[in-house]
Formats: structure tokens, sequence, C-alpha cells
């Protein structure tokens, strides 16, 4: 899928529906860490994995933005440090004028004044004055992958983020996730304007009817009742 079609499919979606269509589809939902949070209010983000394990130096990303295309997203693992930023307002310009579609940064960034008037989503697990105090060796796969929390990601995965976080999803399984957080997406918005309506979700899921059926069989879930009956709250 190319970058254009996935960012028009990712507009009427969102993290919550992707990862609910991850479960549907037996793909591992795998979240960023809950205080991962968009730097722009508003700030969406959907690309490619550009990966770069960070060491202290700001060439790692000038290296990565050699071999990124456009719509990638810049994934830093600076491995959820809390001492220092990583990524600042010159990045943050050079990634916006490589192409790029954002920065996912598992560690901390600065210079948000100047991030938020240049606009580029970019999420990260909040800010710091200082810069790297230090310059560590560089592993050979610096631009192979990168972890964020308990994830290791690379160029064969998409990563996604809006208000709720981010989610990265296998590219070769994206097709079936979008088409299946679009179906949710659908469902969520119908049992919406019922509920507008009048029409309490109790009803449209036939709760008093689950309710008997687990009175007979304890082991009987909501989960189960809703398969049955269409509903797409959970899952």
């Amino acid at each position: 899928m190319d970058q254009q079609e996935l960012r028009r499919r990712f507009a009427t979606l969102t993290t919550a529906h992707l990862a609910d269509a991850c479960l549907r589809t037996q793909v591992p939902v795998r979240c960023a860490p809950a205080p991962m949070r968009a730097v722009v209010p508003g700030g969406r983000l959907a690309g490619r994995v550009s990966p770069v394990r960070h060491v202290g130096s700001v060439d790692i990303f000038l290296e990565a933005f050699e071999t990124a295309e456009p719509g990638d997203v810049l994934v830093v693992d600076n491995a959820g440090r809390l001492d220092e930023s990583c990524v600042g307002d010159l990045v943050a310009l050079e990634a916006q004028a490589a192409g790029l579609a954002g920065i996912v940064i598992w560690g901390l960034h600065r210079d948000t004044v100047d991030i938020l008037a240049i606009g580029l989503p970019v999420f990260s697990l909040g800010t710091i004055p200082t810069g790297p105090q230090r310059l560590d060796d560089r592993p050979a796969d610096a631009l192979e992958s990168a972890t964020v929390g308990e994830w290791t990601v690379g160029r064969a995965d998409v990563v996604l983020g809006d208000e709720d976080g981010v989610l990265f999803v296998p590219a070769d399984r994206l097709a079936d996730v979008l088409t299946q957080a679009e179906a949710i997406r659908d469902t969520e918005r119908r049992q919406a304007d019922q509920i507008r309506g009048g029409v309490s979700l109790r009803s449209q899921v036939q709760f008093d009817g689950y309710l008997a059926r687990r009175r007979q069989a304890p082991s009987f879930t909501f989960r189960d009742h809703l398969r049955e009956v269409g509903g797409a709250i959970e899952e």
C-alpha cells in the first residue's frame, strides 16, 4: 500500500479502531507506552517506519534522512531516557524538508515552541531543556531497527499516531487491519447515532438476552455475545 492510500484511509479512522482491528485479525497489538503523546495538539501521522537508534549525536538522524522516502516516519529509539532530549527544532525542520510524515521518539524532545510552529507531527514522552551530554558507541544496526517500549520495529512496519497514542502494524497485514478497522468504525457510528436517537446501547446489543444466557452458561462472555449479535464495542 502506498503512502497516499495509507493516509487517505487513516484520515477517517483512529488508532483505537486499528487496535481493535488488530485483535480481530489476530495481529499483535503493538502500542507505544501510554505516556507517548503528540507535541502538536491534534497531531496525526501514518507512514512506514524509518528506524534510528540514538547514541548522542544528531548525525544519525541526518544519515537516516539520506535513505528515508517521502511519507516515512522517523522512529527514534533513545531507550526511553528521561534525562536528556534527543530531537529539537532543527531535526524536525530537516525531517519536514525531507518529506517525512512525522517523528516518534522513545525519549524526550526540546524546542517545543519551535516544533509547534513547524507543525510537523511529533510524538514523545515529554520535554526537557538539555540535550545529550554523552556520545556512545554506535551499534552496527543503528539504522535497522528501533525499540519503543517493549516493541522493536523496522522498515517492515507502519506507524500510526493520533490523540490516543501510537500504534505499529506490520506492513504486510496493513490492508487487512485497515479493512477491519473501517468495518468497526462504521458499526460504532451506527451505534452512536442510535443512542443519540433514543435507542440505548443495551437494547442494541440485546444485553438482556446476554444476561439470560449467562445465567444458564456462566462461562459465556460478553465478547462471545457481541460476536453473535455483531456488536463492536470490544475487540
